[in-house]
């Protein structure tokens, strides 16, 4: 084995090594008695979201399968969480990095990326992926490509992945089975994952469905729902991180129990509901999530079942002071926010769905 390929290794290793898990918190939310909403924070991670899980799995994915070399550009296609953590992996490993991303990508993103030692490179449109492979072309670098690799750089059967870290937090819990994991969509890894576990993990997962939450403008609910793998949309998802135009590879619509869609108007609200509910601010897709986990807890008052619900807190609301939590950005964009929270406010005090 070349010596860098052994060494970057112990570098992921030992980088994964001072990396404690995630918390789990839980809220007990007075109107779904018996029904407990879990947060799984992957804000917590060094890179501050989900997406550091990810980063460090296609890294070891790419080095082993002696696809990266010493000294090779890293390049890649994100909207900007996958960007900052792999800009963070590439700084620990001494490679250059450079991300191509769409123009209206928070500029906080931005200048995370610039931090740990990346570039970016912004777009128009949604061809982020040509833009990447054009991009590893001319530079004779490597294309990371995140959403052809997500579900397959992660060991879905364990080792740490996201879906163990849950049930194994979940199991001094007075109900320990979660009834739906909620999660939303960008690459389709993280429910690639948890939707395997929870069929390779059965003994112990019996009873708990994945639900995928999906933005306006993403083909994801219209493949799961047709199985059409050529739907393609002309523009993309305003809420950053998920919901994409084109049906991902990494989306393995097999694994998923159900598919929800969520307004971009009541994921912005959601936000809002989260900060008083918790105390601090969270991104976009969190509102997301938390919109389908609502829903899927009304479900279960009116049905009288009870069992955890847990979702993700995938990224801080740092990285959106300009666009998500300003009002003048809200309103350009159309967001009716202040009624829409309010809506969402009556459903948590009565424990019932209404409809937006």
């Amino acid at each position: 084995m070349p010596s860098w390929t052994r060494r970057s290794i112990e570098i992921l290793a030992a980088e994964a090594a001072r990396s404690a898990d995630t918390h789990l918190i839980r809220l007990d939310l007075p109107a779904f008695p018996g029904i407990p909403l879990y947060l799984k924070d992957e804000s917590a991670h060094p890179t501050g979201s989900l997406k550091h899980r990810l980063a460090r799995s296609l890294f070891l994915y790419a080095i082993c399968n002696g696809w990266l070399h010493e000294d090779q550009p890293v390049i890649e296609a994100s909207s900007g969480s996958t960007a900052i953590s792999e800009a963070y992996f590439a700084r620990l490993l001494g490679l250059p990095f450079i991300a191509a991303m769409p123009r209206r990508t928070s500029c906080d993103k931005i200048a995370q990326i610039e931090h740990f030692g990346g570039r970016s490179h912004l777009i128009d449109g949604t061809d982020v992926y040509g833009a990447a492979e054009q991009l590893a072309r001319e530079s004779d670098g490597f294309y990371m490509d995140q959403f052809t690799f997500a579900e397959r750089a992660t060991d879905w059967r364990g080792n740490n992945n996201i879906a163990e870290s849950i049930f194994r937090q979940m199991e001094r819990e007075f109900d320990p089975v979660p009834r739906w994991i909620v999660v939303s969509a960008g690459t389709g890894g993280t429910s690639a994952t948890i939707g395997r576990y929870i069929r390779y993990g059965a003994a112990r997962s019996d009873g708990t469905q994945l639900a995928v939450v999906d933005p306006e403008n993403s083909v994801f609910m219209d493949y799961f729902n047709s199985g059409d793998a050529s739907l393609r949309l002309d523009c993309g998802s305003r809420i950053e991180g998920i919901g994409r135009p084109r049906v991902e590879p990494s989306f393995i619509r097999g694994v998923i129990d159900r598919m929800i869609r969520v307004p971009d108007n009541s994921s912005m609200a959601a936000l809002r509901v989260l900060e008083r509910l918790m105390g601090r601010r969270c991104g976009g897709s969190t509102g997301t999530n938390l919109v389908g986990a609502l829903q899927l807890m009304c479900e279960l008052r009116a049905s009288g079942e009870k069992g955890p619900v847990v979702t993700l807190i995938c990224d801080g609301g740092e990285r959106y002071r300009k666009t998500y939590y300003n009002d003048d950005w809200l309103a350009s964009e159309g967001f009716d926010v202040a009624g829409e929270q309010a809506r969402l406010e009556q459903v948590i005090q009565s424990g019932r769905w209404l409809d937006a």
